[in-house]
């Protein structure tokens, strides 16, 4: 049986599928091999589909089309999901010096662009095409045959623009890894130690969570509730334990103190200070935690919809149940757990109380651990559908002749990173284990740059050797390398950025996935894909603006 005529003989979808996935298998191997330092790692599927497709490989334009963005959206919406909780933080934080960096590296593309087609004699229409294979935007090019159409030019300026995108597009991905190195290098930078200063600043913003045993001094609290204390509700801090007359017990809001109590509290050391100023001044030379008691502790996964949302105060566990709640780890992060915490879904709380009570509230909050190894698929569509609706809503910008949008890589992004941060709409939960994030993630991303391959590899080599290619090629190369070396070392030199976090950031400003997924192949960490999604909605919406921008100043 010629399996070859069968799958090209009415069987379009089949036959798609069977080229993709070698491209994608043979990609990934190719990937795989190191060249000293560097490999192409999941950008080699780029390279192998546009192998396929120089020797005569080809695939349905409009099947190749659909899995070329369904393959980006899964990409952009799993890297949203991954972000989504500690996204807004971020942005608070630092975002918008983030953000500057960005537009530095957006602003310098376009007037390098600028700069080769008023001073060199480049064609408009190829130096938009290299402007978007450079940067690694698809949405870019398509931005800018609408510009080329709103402003008269030939059909023939719109394939250009295509082929110049094809030329640039490989030295985009690889330029961009490149440039990573070459920072890297060029000032020594440890990867491994740029981790750990990411996580202790990290755990430093949270003030970190620590206990303190206090014994009471201060007469004027002799006889008073907890919840009578002056400002202890604000103060952010936790009373786990108390010792009197040598038992140990929860400590709840209605729970009396006497002088020479002994309290175990859970904050911010910052926080503990003060409390223990409140209290009398004096840190108890016992230890409560080492202490033999009754009492037990038990770290419980929030895993029941019934919960969700809710305050530890609304579901009151120190009253009702007859135990406290001590710590909340989130996200790898220890919060305090103070009565106005929302529980979301994977919290894990570390409660105390007698045994019977801690069976009681761990039927309360679920404590399924196997649940947080389970996808929620129906999120999952949800959220895709949500996004593609939120990209493809216009965006009418004054002074531009159509409306622009954020596209199937921008809405998609975006809403994920908010169905993320908000964690739950009634049973529907946007939670996604680690495993199956990477896996969607990484299918994703083969998809969308083996489908590129293909799609622009029958032309890339006659372009290179029969026409201008090794020129745009060039031309590429500068508006790659030059913004991100420039704005790299300004932001290591100059403003001590983390480099993990710059790496995000080079990566975001350039709209470009497989430099992100590269970055996390020199060292594994969150600092990367935070910057990257602190960056990538601005910055993607500056790209598809930047045609209509170069054309006004090249008019």
């Amino acid at each position: 049986m010629d399996i070859f005529n069968l799958l090209t003989g009415g069987q379009p979808v089949a036959y798609a599928m069977v080229v993709l996935s070698l491209v994608a298998a043979t990609g990934l191997a190719l990937g795989s091999v190191s060249v000293g330092n560097m490999r192409l790692g999941i950008g080699g599927a780029l390279f192998t589909g546009i192998a396929f497709a120089h020797f005569g490989v080809t695939v349905d334009p409009t099947i190749l089309g659909f899995i070329r963005d369904f393959g980006l959206i899964l990409f952009v919406y799993a890297i949203g999901l991954q972000v989504g909780p500690g996204f807004f933080n971020a942005l608070k934080k630092q975002g918008l010096a983030l953000n500057l960096l960005g537009i530095a590296i957006v602003a310098m593309g376009i007037a390098i662009t600028v700069g080769l087609v008023a001073g060199t004699g480049l064609p408009m229409a190829a130096g938009l095409g290299i402007f978007a294979g450079a940067t690694t935007n698809m949405p870019s090019l398509a931005a800018a045959q609408q510009m080329l159409k709103s402003v008269g030019a030939p059909p023939a300026d719109l394939v250009t623009a295509g082929l110049a995108l094809a030329v640039t597009y490989p030295f985009g991905i690889i330029g961009n890894m490149v440039a990573m190195l070459a920072v890297r290098h060029l000032l020594g930078i440890s990867p491994a130690a740029e981790a750990k200063r990411f996580m202790d600043a990290r755990m430093a913003g949270q003030h970190g969570v620590e206990t303190m045993n206090i014994e009471v001094r201060n007469p004027a609290l002799d006889g008073l509730t907890v919840r009578q204390i002056p400002g202890i509700t604000h103060l952010g801090v936790v009373l786990s334990q108390v010792l009197h007359d040598g038992s140990q017990a929860p400590v709840g809001p209605d729970q009396k103190l006497a002088v020479g109590d002994v309290v175990l509290a859970v904050g911010p050391r910052h926080k503990l200070h003060d409390l223990r100023v409140i209290f009398g001044g004096v840190e108890a030379p016992v230890n409560l935690e080492e202490m033999p008691t009754d009492l037990r502790w038990e770290r419980l996964v929030v895993t029941s919809n019934k919960v969700l949302g809710h305050t530890i105060g609304q579901l009151d566990i120190a009253k009702t149940y007859g135990t406290v709640v001590s710590r909340c780890t989130r996200a790898g992060l220890e919060l305090t757990p103070s009565s106005q915490l929302s529980l979301q879904f994977g919290d894990i709380l570390t409660v105390i109380g007698e045994p019977e009570d801690l069976k009681r509230v761990a039927v309360l909050v679920g404590n399924t651990p196997a649940a947080l190894n389970h996808a929620h698929v129906v999120p999952i569509f949800i959220g895709i559908a949500l996004g593609a609706i939120l990209g493809s809503l216009p965006l009418h910008i004054p002074g531009l002749p159509a409306p622009l949008k954020l596209g199937l890589a921008g809405g998609p992004l975006i809403a994920a990173i908010v169905l993320a941060r908000i964690g739950h709409l009634g049973p529907l939960v946007w939670f996604l284990p680690p495993s199956a994030n990477q896996v969607l993630r990484e299918l994703g991303i083969v998809l969308f740059l083996g489908a590129v391959g293909v799609q622009s590899g029958g032309q890339f080599i006659d372009t290179l050797v029969n026409g201008d290619g090794l020129q745009w090629m060039a031309y590429g190369a500068l508006v790659t390398a030059v913004p991100l070396a420039v704005v790299g070392c300004v932001a290591r030199l100059w403003l001590k950025l983390n480099f993990l976090t710059l790496m995000g950031v080079m990566s975001g400003a350039m709209t470009n996935p497989p430099a992100l997924q590269y970055s996390n192949t020199m060292q594994h960490s969150e600092a990367q894909a935070l910057a990257y999604a602190t960056v990538y909605p601005l910055a993607m919406f500056l790209r598809v603006l930047s045609p209509q921008i170069m054309v006004l100043l090249l008019g």
